[in-house]
């Protein structure tokens, strides 16, 4: 298909964002089991664990041992979920502690909601109290020389306020911009989002922030898959410039808040789709897909990808 990038960047979230949903605790070894193997698979962008408070999200109370204990290949980037300014202060301190050959982490990054309502019901604070706190992580952690990506939650729409004016949007966005982040994140956390709507919403936003922020500013889409339409809106958010997603593998993740809410998209349906399209994403499918089996045994469960259940697709076959 004409206009669409040759290549994409895939950044891996089902390390923090699958396993931080899940009811169970999955042990500690898993995890760095996990997390090796999927740097293995091609990906190069891996976001691995949060520094949460261990008795809100005892899921993640581990988050100090993961990154002591996992072995990543240096070219694959490793970010950490940072949700205040003593989280941060938890990680510089791992970061500076730590004796790996590599360094602990890579990026940080930094979330709030769009939606006031979804920003109060998920954290409990105003989307101007979210913004100077996150403002504070941003400028600290770029000042550290970490990379900084800003994600705004519900970008196409909330389940309490319906649509989220894209303005407001782009207002969040230019601050995030402005503290430090060189990556903004554009999250559909409740799958709201409709192809046609995605399209608008990016060719409005790119030029817009590329407008105000400069070219450097790297756009990513976050797409849910609640109402079957997450890979639909990848190709829109494509069409209209996107070269960068979030993903989970074996669906993993989502979003608690509303009910109802179902997982990411599939790192493993995403990559069938895009190597399909003649659109690279330098990583091995089958190796990714090992994953998403071996990450069913551990929960014990099926899982809702599609390409697991079909099995691998040799693209380079006839």
């Amino acid at each position: 298909m004409s206009g669409l990038p040759s290549a994409v960047s895939i950044r891996e979230v089902g390390p923090r964002d699958g396993f931080q949903n899940e009811p169970e605790v999955i042990p500690t070894e898993r995890k760095v089991e996990l997390i090796d193997a999927l740097a293995r698979t091609g990906l190069r962008r891996l976001e691995v664990t949060s520094f949460v408070r261990p008795d809100v999200i005892p899921q993640l109370a581990d988050a100090a041992d993961v990154l002591e204990r996992i072995d990543v290949p240096r070219e694959v980037s490793v970010s950490v979920l940072i949700p205040n300014e003593r989280g941060l202060d938890n990680a510089l301190a791992l970061r500076d502690s730590h004796r790996g050959q590599r360094a602990a982490f890579d990026e940080v990054n930094v979330f709030l909601s769009a939606s006031e309502t979804h920003n109060h019901k998920n954290v409990n604070r105003s989307i101007e109290q979210s913004l100077t706190g996150v403002e504070a992580v941003l400028r600290r952690a770029h000042a550290e020389g970490l990379r900084c990506e800003g994600v705004i939650s519900t970008s196409f729409g909330c389940p309490y306020e319906g649509r989220v004016p894209p303005q407001r949007v782009l207002a969040i966005a230019r601050r995030l911009t402005l503290a430090g982040a060189q990556e903004i994140g554009f999250g559909d956390t409740t799958g709201m989002a409709d192809p046609v709507g995605v399209g608008e919403f990016f060719s409005v936003i790119g030029d817009q922030l590329s407008a105000q922020a400069g070219d450097g500013v790297e756009l990513t889409a976050h797409f849910h898959n609640t109402r079957g339409q997450g890979l639909a809106n990848v190709l829109a958010a494509l069409q209209a410039g996107v070269e960068s997603f979030e993903s989970s593998f074996g669906e993993l993740g989502g979003c608690p808040v509303p009910a109802g809410a179902t997982g990411n998209i599939a790192t493993e349906d995403l990559v069938s789709m895009l190597e399909g399209m003649g659109i690279s994403t330098g990583v091995d499918l089958p190796a990714l897909l090992a994953c998403s089996e071996r990450v069913r045994e551990v929960l014990d469960r099926p899982l809702g990808s599609h390409t697991l259940l079909a099995g691998p697709i040799d693209w380079h076959d006839g």
